[in-house]
């Protein structure tokens, strides 16, 4: 029988220091504690999305400085992986600002990305919003990984952050990924305005898919002048380490990511996630369009705190 709410809810209430030591522990199980991995991030086309997430600098309900670019050439991608590779990365993100994935022409583009990407060595991982089942098939086929899809938060508060497609839109997708056989990273997003609840409810939902993600992500809210949540409160690091803690608790196979906001995470911070059993990051100074640590800084920060990258480990 799974975890209930009223189990994560314990789990996450725990003193700080007693949770942190449990989730260390678990960690432990599972995985070597020093070892990292990488992925690095690239937008293979930005702006115009028609969905009204409140946090987005690339919706097109928001007015924000971003610059709207088309689909990125063959070439272009297969260079961004050439660096990604060069900087430590095992795994070449590709994210694209569209509400739903459309057949035709780009699709078929994006295809044989995925397999030029493949090709240069690295696993493949693609964040192009909502999919069929067929289309997620011909992803797997194409070489395809990982497919990202973030729930974003909880069942409960996600009205509050996004009207144009619903929870089970989301939940539908991820379940399309998984029938087509690929492997799904799925997370959330620390400072929208929701409650310690509206957090234990979002992990509660990671821990309750079966099988459990094989990557977590953890976002921080990134504030965008021209977005609804510009002036949103500055999100408290040990709220990231607490929700990091209980994932790894409830999530013990997961690779868990510290996504976007680690700009705004000290190296301490940071390292109590590593601790606690975060063991996965972005390289490279932008993540789609928001800003991420220099690779020189983080590696710098992993070296200091006696962590190593790890490899690939798909074959």
């Amino acid at each position: 029988m799974g975890l209930t709410v009223n189990d994560i809810s314990k789990i996450y209430h725990l003193d700080l220091v007693d949770l942190i030591e449990e989730a260390h522990r678990v960690h432990r199980v599972s995985f070597k504690h020093n070892e990292i991995q990488a992925s690095s991030l690239v937008s293979i086309k930005t702006g115009g999305c028609s969905e009204n997430c409140t946090y987005c600098s690339q919706s097109a309900h928001h007015q924000t400085s971003v610059e709207r670019h088309s689909l990125l050439s063959q070439d272009e991608v297969v260079a961004a992986a050439r660096r990604c590779k060069e900087e430590g990365s095992t795994r070449l993100c590709m994210g694209a600002a569209w509400s739903r994935v459309r057949d035709g022409d780009d699709f078929e583009h994006v295809l044989k990305l995925i397999s030029a990407v493949q090709s240069e060595g690295l696993e493949v991982c693609c964040s192009l919003g909502m999919l069929s089942l067929s289309q997620a098939v011909r992803l797997k086929e194409a070489g395809l990984h990982y497919y990202n899809h973030n729930i974003d938060t909880s069942e409960d508060y996600y009205p509050k952050v996004v009207q144009t497609r619903s929870y089970q839109d989301r939940l539908e997708t991820i379940g399309n990924v998984r029938e087509a056989g690929l492997r799904l990273c799925t997370g959330g997003i620390l400072g929208l305005g929701e409650s310690d609840e509206d957090r234990i409810k979002l992990i509660y939902q990671l821990a309750s898919f079966v099988p459990q993600p094989e990557s977590v992500t953890i976002n921080t809210l990134v504030p965008i002048p021209g977005t609804p949540l510009e002036n949103s409160t500055p999100f408290d690091a040990l709220d990231v380490v607490r929700v990091a803690a209980t994932l790894r608790i409830t999530n013990p196979k997961s690779m868990i990511r510290l996504s976007a906001g680690r700009l705004g995470m000290s190296s301490e911070a940071q390292f109590l996630c590593f601790y606690v059993g975060a063991n996965s990051i972005f390289l490279g100074d932008k993540l789609l369009t928001s800003p991420n640590p220099s690779s020189q800084s983080d590696h710098s920060m992993l070296k200091r705190g006696g962590f190593k990258l790890s490899e690939s480990s798909i074959s």
